[in-house]
């Protein structure tokens, strides 16, 4: 395995392929994999695992955002995240580090500590002083759309037309980061499959990918193993919803997706590979 060293804090490659966002959680309940990887050994071995198979970067996540999940707090958060963030840079220094998180503190400790993005499911909603940390360190902000909280996102699925109204609320959490001086080369948007939408919804935005084009910046998608992909397959195991999944990256690879943030990195970096021959050119 070769780790390229990387002077910008950019995969390889990016904007030429479908790059690809490995998910590590050190949550005791995340939807999928919550509890899994409680010791430094799989958390080293599930990094390594991502490295020898194609990942770009690794998102670490210390608060579950699944749809009722409680919110534990920056000071958990923190003890959580940071002593695995600091195994993973030093075992792994060129590697980067995207950090899911909604907190302020949470951000400015792990971009102190060697993080390199900021991916917040809440654009800046929940906690607008993130803006001022991502603005100070200059990093990539990936701007989610999302609604309410964990508690109650279920219940804010009502649009009257869902393409507009999450693009029009996109725009809106980027002119708000733009406000804060963060620099738009920083910025991904991602439209939020799953939060706050329905099955409907969700398909009806991966069909018109091409609507958040028009934003003019980087898109993410995050679509791994979630709910209603189960919906589709009839599958209440997160685990068993790989399949439906690398459809998904397959349509993002055809309509030129900069980054799919998946859990089975493996599969998707194989699919991805035909996939970007076929519609990359």
């Amino acid at each position: 395995m070769q780790i390229i060293n990387k002077t910008t804090p950019w995969p390889m490659g990016w904007g030429q392929k479908t790059s690809i966002m490995g998910v590590i959680n050190l949550t005791p309940d995340s939807f999928s994999d919550g509890g899994d990887l409680n010791s430094t050994k799989k958390v080293l071995d599930q990094v390594n695992h991502f490295l020898l198979n194609g990942v770009d970067i690794i998102d670490l996540g210390a608060q579950s955002t699944r749809p009722g999940a409680e919110e534990v707090g920056s000071k958990v958060e923190i003890k959580r995240l940071i002593p695995y963030l600091k195994l993973i840079k030093s075992e792994y220094p060129e590697i980067l580090i995207s950090i899911d998180t909604f907190n302020s503190e949470v951000a400015q400790e792990a971009l102190l500590n060697g993080a390199n993005w900021i991916n917040d499911v809440t654009g800046g909603r929940r906690d607008k002083e993130i803006l001022d940390v991502v603005s100070k360190f200059n990093c990539p902000f990936v701007i989610t759309h999302s609604r309410g909280n964990s508690q109650n996102m279920n219940k804010l699925s009502n649009y009257k037309n869902v393409l507009s109204e999450v693009k029009c609320s996109l725009e809106t959490l980027i002119e708000n980061a733009l406000d804060k001086r963060i620099s738009k080369k920083n910025i991904i948007v991602d439209p939020g499959i799953g939060f706050s939408k329905d099955i409907n919804q969700n398909l009806e935005i991966l069909r018109n990918l091409n609507v958040f084009k028009e934003l003019n910046l980087p898109i993410l998608i995050g679509a791994s193993r979630k709910r209603f992909i189960g919906e589709i397959l009839n599958e209440e195991n997160p685990k068993e919803r790989d399949i439906g999944t690398l459809a998904i990256s397959c349509i993002c690879s055809h309509f030129n997706i900069d980054i799919v943030r998946v859990h089975n990195v493996r599969m998707n970096s194989q699919i991805l590979k035909v996939a970007d021959k076929i519609y990359r050119k």
